[in-house]
């Protein structure tokens, strides 16, 4: 059996049990962490048993469980950040007064790269696309790896819900817009990682989610 190109595992990680996905590349044993909000020692101790050289830290959006604690751990690590679009800056900026507020470490940081909607990243041997999903904030990505099926989506999607859209700047329409017209066109066996929760797929999302079902929808 041939070893797939990409593995991963969810870690959740802070009060609100935000799913850190630690994922890497196969050939390479080079990896990065997908929203780490917090919880450093745990995420560090994953990539070290899995024997994953951890290359650069990704970031959907600027909510504080999603990476309150990036800046921290990119520092310790010696990598870059990647990530979210630039809208989500004035998330990243209040880092420390919401971590105050929510009770949770938080650092505001300046990402090496922000991303825009058709980008790509490279990890190891892997490229993701990155589709701007906007909605749950304004500056949300998503990450793609087309030969895997599978997407990371932070809030934009759970499985039987989606994000919240009244936090500031949030918008229920855009999110709904984005869902549609950007996650079902990957196809309904596409696997995602949602930022709370279980995984699920689109085409069971599509079929039940009572926010976003074609049935829905339709009427």
């Amino acid at each position: 059996m041939t070893t797939p190109p990409l593995k991963a595992m969810l870690i959740p990680v802070t009060p609100l049990q935000q799913n850190c996905t630690l994922f890497w590349c196969t050939q390479t044993m080079r990896g990065a962490f997908v929203d780490p909000g917090g919880d450093l020692p745990v995420l560090k101790r994953a990539a070290a048993e899995q024997g994953v050289t951890i290359e650069k830290l990704l970031v959907t959006h600027g909510h504080i469980d999603h990476c309150g604690q990036a800046g921290v751990l990119a520092r310790d690590l010696g990598v870059p950040i990647e990530g979210p679009h630039e809208e989500d800056r004035f998330w990243i900026e209040r880092l420390a007064e919401d971590g105050k507020r929510w009770g949770m470490p938080g650092e505001s940081f300046e990402p090496d790269r922000w991303l825009q909607d058709g980008d790509q990243v490279t990890v190891g041997n892997l490229t993701f696309d990155v589709i701007h999903c906007p909605g749950h904030t304004p500056g949300h990505v998503v990450f793609h790896h087309a030969p895997s099926k599978l997407a990371i989506v932070g809030d934009v999607l759970f499985q039987g819900s989606i994000g919240r859209t009244d936090f500031p700047r949030g918008n229920h329409q855009e999110l709904i817009d984005a869902i549609t017209g950007k996650l079902w066109p990957l196809g309904g066996d596409t696997a995602f990682v949602p930022g709370h929760g279980a995984m699920s797929n689109f085409a069971h999302e599509r079929r039940t989610n009572p926010f976003v079902a074609d049935s829905v929808l339709a009427g």
